[in-house]
């Protein structure tokens, strides 16, 4: 099942980009009293009360401008109005009804959507009862935030949640193994997927973007429960026009956020592109399980250096993320498929393991004694303890007499350290350092 999704709408510089990222609870959108900064749809991971979703920050919409950026922000808007569950439709407290707000308001009506209307800006300075003249809207009763000083966020949040749909995934984990099938159009995806489940559930077709939405597909094998998803192939940005496949790309990103594991189809045919180093890129960011599937070896003339020299070119490229396995299939004749659902089999099982504190600080006290942290700013870094403190993905916690003086290589050093110990293979660790006295 999807995870719900929340777009934040409304004219530009009504602060939109604010309240994402104070639901996304970090600085993801650029914010400014410049409209027309956020241009493309952005989007993240929420929760509120155990509620997980997708929410996405759009550009200010112009509803009558021969501007071409802000026509093509209204676009953007309109797609995410259209993939949306819930529609936070954000207007100014303090500048009151606006013309250009009527006009979004008309189209919010004809979307047919949960709407929530949000009127912003009403902090201590603001006039309590301006917000009684956006019932003129005709979109239900106003809610009163102040995004800048986090006043209302959680009333907000309550009204969200309580409009998800039993039919919507919101829980953190379950007993599903989520796989995301991503790269390049035309890269095999949808051919490999058939092969693994062993049925034709997937379009398969030899036209880039016969893909055009994130397909759930659900199956067990061995006891083991799965959902991969089948997701539009990305394109550089440049060459995304068409409004239906800038729809796709936004499901494919979402879809990375949504799984466990991603994997990474490179066509051996033509080599390792700068998009897939990027595609690659946005999972590592994200801390998902990675597996290269490097496919159409087929099609390759080989000898005996052909694979090392392939397995060197990818761990060039993909050099932030040593820890990926990398598979050479052929969806065409099924060559190592087999393969592919055994490697997510590890890598989950790498992405769940625990390691006990006790085992974690004997190999921290090791590591201090065969390398000691440099001197920074005339203080020397002590390791106290560390604890692990999360699973898929791991994520340790370090506790440390000041951790402004963490060197980024000692960070990789301990973090090799623990790989060298435990493996993880073909997924991100998370260490953080932090002072003793912090919770």
């Amino acid at each position: 099942m999807a995870r719900p999704v929340i777009a934040i709408v409304g004219r530009p510089n009504v602060g939109k980009s604010t309240l994402f990222n104070r639901i996304a609870g970090k600085r993801i959108s650029i914010t400014e009293d410049t409209p027309g900064v956020t241009r493309d749809r952005i989007y993240a991971e929420g929760e509120w009360l155990d509620k997980h979703f997708t929410i996405i920050d759009t550009g200010g919409i112009e509803p009558n401008t021969n501007d071409t950026i802000f026509a093509q922000m209204r676009v953007q808007a309109e797609i995410a109005i259209d993939m949306a569950d819930v529609v936070l439709f954000m207007v100014d407290g303090k500048e009151g009804v606006t013309a250009a707000d009527q006009e979004v308001a008309q189209m919010l009506r004809k979307a047919k959507k949960e709407i929530i209307l949000v009127v912003n800006k009403m902090d201590k300075f603001v006039n309590e009862n301006n917000i009684f003249e956006f019932y003129n809207l005709g979109l239900g009763e106003p809610m009163s935030i102040s995004s800048t000083e986090a006043l209302g966020i959680g009333d907000l949040l309550d009204e969200v949640i309580s409009k998800f749909d039993e039919k919507y995934d919101t829980e953190a984990d379950d007993d599903n193994i989520k796989i995301a099938v991503i790269g390049k159009p035309n890269a095999g995806k949808s051919s490999i997927i058939n092969k693994i489940i062993g049925e034709q559930r997937v379009i398969v077709s030899d036209i880039p973007g016969t893909t055009r939405d994130a397909i759930d597909t659900e199956f067990e094998r061995n006891g083991q429960k799965y959902i991969i998803i089948d997701t539009a192939g990305i394109r550089k940005k440049s060459k995304v026009s068409e409004t239906v496949e800038k729809y796709s790309v936004l499901r494919a990103f979402t879809a990375v956020e949504r799984a466990d594991i991603c994997i990474l189809v490179i066509d051996a045919d033509k080599g390792i592109t700068d998009q897939d180093i990027r595609i690659a890129g946005y999972a590592h960011e994200n801390n998902t399980g990675m597996i290269i599937v490097v496919n159409k070896w087929d099609l390759i003339e080989k000898d005996d250096k052909t694979f090392k020299n392939f397995t060197d070119e990818i761990r060039t490229q993909f050099a932030y993320m040593p820890y990926a396995p990398i598979l050479t299939t052929s969806a065409l004749t099924g060559q190592r498929i087999n393969k592919i659902l055994d490697t997510v089999d590890e890598v989950y099982s790498f992405r769940n393991l625990r390691v006990s504190t006790g085992v974690l600080n004997d190999l921290l006290t090791e590591a201090v004694l065969m390398n000691q942290p440099r001197v920074v700013k005339g203080k020397r870094l002590k390791i106290f303890y560390g604890t692990q403190v999360a699973v898929n993905p791991p994520k340790f916690l370090i506790f440390v007499n000041d951790s402004s003086i963490v060197h980024f290589s000692y960070v990789r050093y301990i973090e090799n350290k623990i790989r060298e110990a435990f493996e993880y293979k073909g997924t991100p660790i998370i260490i953080e350092f932090r002072n003793r006295s912090e919770k």
